[in-house]
């Protein structure tokens, strides 16, 4: 979702909040097809970071939102001498990461920590990067949240935030039961329900981030286009991105639209999401790399 997208592109984030609506279980299966789906995404934001702290790599990392640590486990990987604290709300994901940081032989760089940012902040200490990936449009006052960040990192650290413009996209244009345009009203339903719930998503943080003190340093927009041949779990993303989808929006949609999409989730034939051969991945994300002065 990140993220999140949902988030996104996972992302990934502050999960519980999406996880407590739809079942940890399902958001996290999604949370990792996503990173394992884009992690040519993952792999150049890290670059960029890379590049902007390569006179200091960071040594202390912070993921906010951690979902199931995808941030947390690119960042392992890029920078190799430097430990990470995940935090999020949910005691399941967090065992999740811990699970995947140990399959990995990382465990002893990761530490784990419960915590609803919404409330009273842990101390975490002094960190070099701060990695926040579509987990600030879920704070209630991200403005908050961005001053807590501040104070976390040391002067000279950076703050990535990662959002998105929307959920992917998978299916073509001509896809419903005759009437096109299935995914773009599925879209449009998710849109119109986010704008009073999850009003921050798609802000522009730039502004923001030079409010709270931040200067920014790099953004960048990223547009995810994957073509045939694509990754081996592709289709399974769809379907769990289009199944979350559809546990928040099939009040909105008409009978037909539901019928269809219900179709595209559980056919076994060739129009089901796990055997067709016209999908895509299309996303839109975008990268604010942010130093305190």
């Amino acid at each position: 979702m990140t993220d999140h997208h949902h988030h996104p592109h996972h992302h990934h984030h502050n999960h519980a909040a999406d996880a407590d609506e739809w079942g940890e279980s399902a958001m996290a299966e999604l949370l990792d097809l996503d990173a394992e789906v884009l992690h040519t995404f993952l792999s150049e934001v890290t670059d960029v970071l890379a590049q902007l702290t390569r006179d200091e790599p960071p040594h202390r990392i912070l993921d906010l939102g951690s979902g199931t640590g995808a941030g947390t486990l690119a960042l392992l990987q890029r920078f190799e001498d430097t430990e990470a604290t995940a935090v999020d709300r949910s005691p399941r994901l967090l065992d999740h990461i811990r699970g995947k940081a140990r399959a990995r032989g990382v465990e002893d760089r990761v530490r784990a920590v419960q915590a609803d940012l919404d409330a009273a902040w842990p101390d975490f200490g002094a960190v070099d990067l701060v990695w926040a990936s579509a987990s600030l449009h879920h704070l209630t006052d991200p403005d908050r949240g961005l001053r807590e960040i501040f104070e976390s990192l040391r002067p000279g650290g950076f703050l990535a935030v990662i959002e998105m413009a929307g959920f992917p996209r998978f299916l073509p244009d001509d896809v419903g039961r005759g009437r096109p345009g299935l995914e773009a009203r599925c879209h449009a339903a998710r849109a119109e329900a986010h704008a009073e719930s999850l009003p921050d998503l798609g802000s522009d943080w730039g502004p923001r981030l030079s409010r709270a003190g931040f200067t920014v340093e790099v953004e960048r927009p990223f547009t995810i286009d994957l073509r045939p041949p694509l990754p081996e779990p592709t289709a399974r993303y769809a379907q769990a991105s289009l199944r979350m989808l559809r546990s928040r929006i099939a009040g909105k949609l008409s009978s037909d639209d539901l019928a269809t999409l219900d179709h595209l989730l559980d056919s076994d034939g060739p129009d089901g999401l796990l055997r067709r051969d016209d999908l895509t991945v299309r996303a839109e994300r975008t990268l604010w790399a942010a130093r305190r002065p």
